[in-house]
């Protein structure tokens, strides 16, 4: 086994790293217990991980910390900072105010956490991304008031995705304030779930990237990007696998675009690959593996990689010393780890 390297040359970054204050674990219990949302997904995954497996308890426990074990376990795993953000559904299960009121209370609870240990911690800022206004003024808010350094969109709001016009005010304003959107995965939505459920496919195995790989495509063929060029998205996951299939999609919606096929679907002004280079960020949270990293440096750009590690869902020690041994140099390390993350977030 390869040993941590404690002085690298660089600092170890991890982007996508979650959270979850107690409030909003004591939510998710109580709506296990009522089951008054029609979304399949968030009880298969909650149903186990608000259980009493000692993986649940691990999980648990360490979503709610944001102090000494979760210190311990980043130094432990040679990581030096996070980039925290709340955990997937998040406040989208709630009715759109009910959400707002919760990311408001939940931002300020990350805040106050970043700042006892500012040098190894910042954070994203949760939205209602339902509650247009709302969400726009709380995504501003958590960058120009708490300096938060993007959001978190947890994917799907109880099957609602984001490409309808009438959501874009929260992408207007991350565009104005020059900061990303991390589109995290959910549980696919209820329309698309039942295929995944009966064998276990719906959640990190293939059910995630598939809903969030779709969400981020439907944003791109409705014309978000035109709308906003400057908006930049984060796909983690190694971009739920749409960097492995960039030609086939740029050139099968370069026909479809034309074809007057499907009313909703019109030429957009540049290519989809180019949405995809330009307006796309990528990390390889819980993809340890110098393949698929490599690859997407090649293909999309060395600038668009970073690193992250999905603590505490997938938390692994040996992952920073494998990776220390990716086929870059010292130089690239650096950026991989560190330099895109500090560009990107403006650590």
């Amino acid at each position: 086994m390869n040993e941590i390297n404690p002085n690298p040359g660089y600092k170890r970054i991890a982007t996508e790293e979650a959270w979850a204050p107690t409030e909003l674990m004591n939510l998710f219990h109580k709506e296990l217990e009522r089951k008054s949302i029609k979304d399949p997904g968030f009880y298969s995954l909650w149903g186990f991980f608000s259980g009493n497996s000692q993986r649940a308890q691990d999980l648990s426990r360490r979503l709610q910390d944001l102090n000494d074990e979760r210190i311990k376990d980043m130094d432990s795993a040679g990581i030096d900072m996070q980039v925290v953000a709340l955990t997937s559904p998040g406040v989208q299960i709630f009715e759109p105010e009910m959400g707002t009121s919760l990311a408001i209370r939940f931002n300020d609870e990350l805040a106050d956490q970043i700042s006892k240990n500012p040098d190894r911690f910042v954070g994203l800022a949760a939205f209602s991304p339902m509650d247009t206004k709302g969400a726009a003024k709380e995504l501003e808010r958590g960058v120009t008031k708490l300096g938060m350094k993007g959001g978190i969109l947890n994917s799907h709001s109880l099957g609602t995705y984001m490409d309808d016009e009438k959501y874009w005010e929260v992408f207007e304003a991350a565009e104005a304030l020059d900061v990303p959107i991390y589109l995290h995965p959910n549980t696919p939505s209820p329309q698309m779930i039942e295929p995944f459920l009966k064998l276990g496919l719906d959640a990190a195995v293939y059910g995630f990237g598939c809903e969030t790989g779709l969400h981020a495509l439907r944003l791109l063929v409705a014309g978000l990007f035109d709308r906003f060029p400057k908006l930049q998205i984060i796909l983690g996951h190694c971009g739920e696998s749409l960097p492995f299939n960039l030609s086939r999609i740029n050139y099968m919606h370069g026909h479809v675009s034309t074809s007057n096929r499907y009313e909703n679907v019109k030429p957009l002004k540049r290519p989809a690959m180019d949405y995809l280079k330009e307006n796309f960020y990528y990390t390889n949270s819980g993809v340890a593996w110098a393949p698929p990293i490599m690859f997407i440096r090649d293909v999309i750009s060395p600038d668009r990689m970073l690193y992250a590690m999905d603590y505490p869902w997938q938390f692994i020690h040996s992952e920073v010393a494998e990776l220390d041994n990716l086929p870059m140099t010292g130089a690239e390390k650096k950026q991989f780890f560190e330099g895109n993350a500090r560009k990107l977030f403006k650590i």
